[in-house]
This record gives structure tokens, C-alpha cells and sequence, in this order.
């Protein structure tokens, strides 16, 4: 399976903010989207970063209550790991379990086209397990 085929049954809808948006504000999205991501965009749809829930902890902790008003640039991991539709689940896996992160957004012609959290990994992967398993038994039964 690849990152198309996920992106496929899933959507290509990501929640976005901009560098400049406050971490209050990215808080206020991870809470009301109910996600643990959020990728950071331009103006031109690019991406220049992704700000999570460990990002934000992290930064709470270096400078308290006051890091709510520090913008999103600022809290943000800069160098971002991105995926392409061609991808596939291993290479995906490989990708998130080296980096210790669970989100890798999709990229696409230079701009932002989906994301892959590895919720949507593990769920194909049990997919595809059942299916084999499935396979497996309906050739016993007709051998």
C-alpha cells in the first residue's frame, strides 16, 4: 500500500496555521480538531514546518506561561521530514520510527497535499494483516 492509496480513503484535508499565528492559537486548533499536528504553511501553500503537541510542551516548559504569546516559528520543528504519494507504509514507518514523530505530511508538486499520522499507518497495516489471514484460510479451505 502507498501513501496514495491512504491518502485516497482518508482525504487530503490537513489543519494548517501560519508562522506568524500565535502557539496560543496553534493550541486552540490541536484541541478543536482533535489532532496531534498541525502543519505550517505560507502563503503559497508550501510547507515550512509542523508544530505538535510535543513542541509545545517543549517550549511551555523552556519559557512558562508566556510562550502562549511567542509565534508559531518559534515553537515549530523547521526541518520537516515529508512524504510523497509513491511512498510506501514500510518506507513510512521506517521514516517516523528513525525520527520518533508521528506525522508526515504529504508533498506534492512543492506544496502541501495531505498527511499520513501513524494512526492511518497501523490501521492499514491490521488491514492488511486480517486480509491475508482471510486469503490464507479461504486457500486451506479450497486445498
Amino acid at each position: 500500500m502507498t501513501v496514495k492509496a491512504i491518502l485516497a480513503q482518508k482525504g487530503h484535508d490537513v489543519f494548517t496555521l501560519g508562522p506568524d499565528e500565535k502557539l496560543a492559537e496553534a493550541i486552540h486548533k490541536l484541541a478543536a480538531h482533535r489532532v496531534g499536528a498541525l502543519v505550517v504553511t505560507n502563503e503559497e501553500g508550501r510547507i515550512v514546518g509542523i508544530i505538535s503537541e510535543r513542541d509545545i510542551v517543549r517550549v511551555m516548559a523552556a519559557h512558562g506561561a508566556s510562550a502562549l504569546d511567542m509565534g508559531v516559528r518559534d515553537g515549530m520543528t523547521s526541518r520537516v521530514k515529508i512524504c510523497h504519494e509513491h511512498h510506501t507504509i514500510t518506507e513510512v514507518m521506517e521514516v517516523m520510527t528513525a525520527g520518533r514523530f508521528r506525522h508526515l505530511p504529504v508533498e506534492k508538486d512543492g506544496r502541501l497535499d495531505g498527511i499520513i499520522s501513524i494512526g492511518d499507518v497501523v490501521k492499514r497495516r491490521i488491514e492488511d494483516a486480517e486480509r491475508e489471514a482471510e486469503e490464507i484460510k479461504a486457500y486451506i479451505a479450497t486445498a
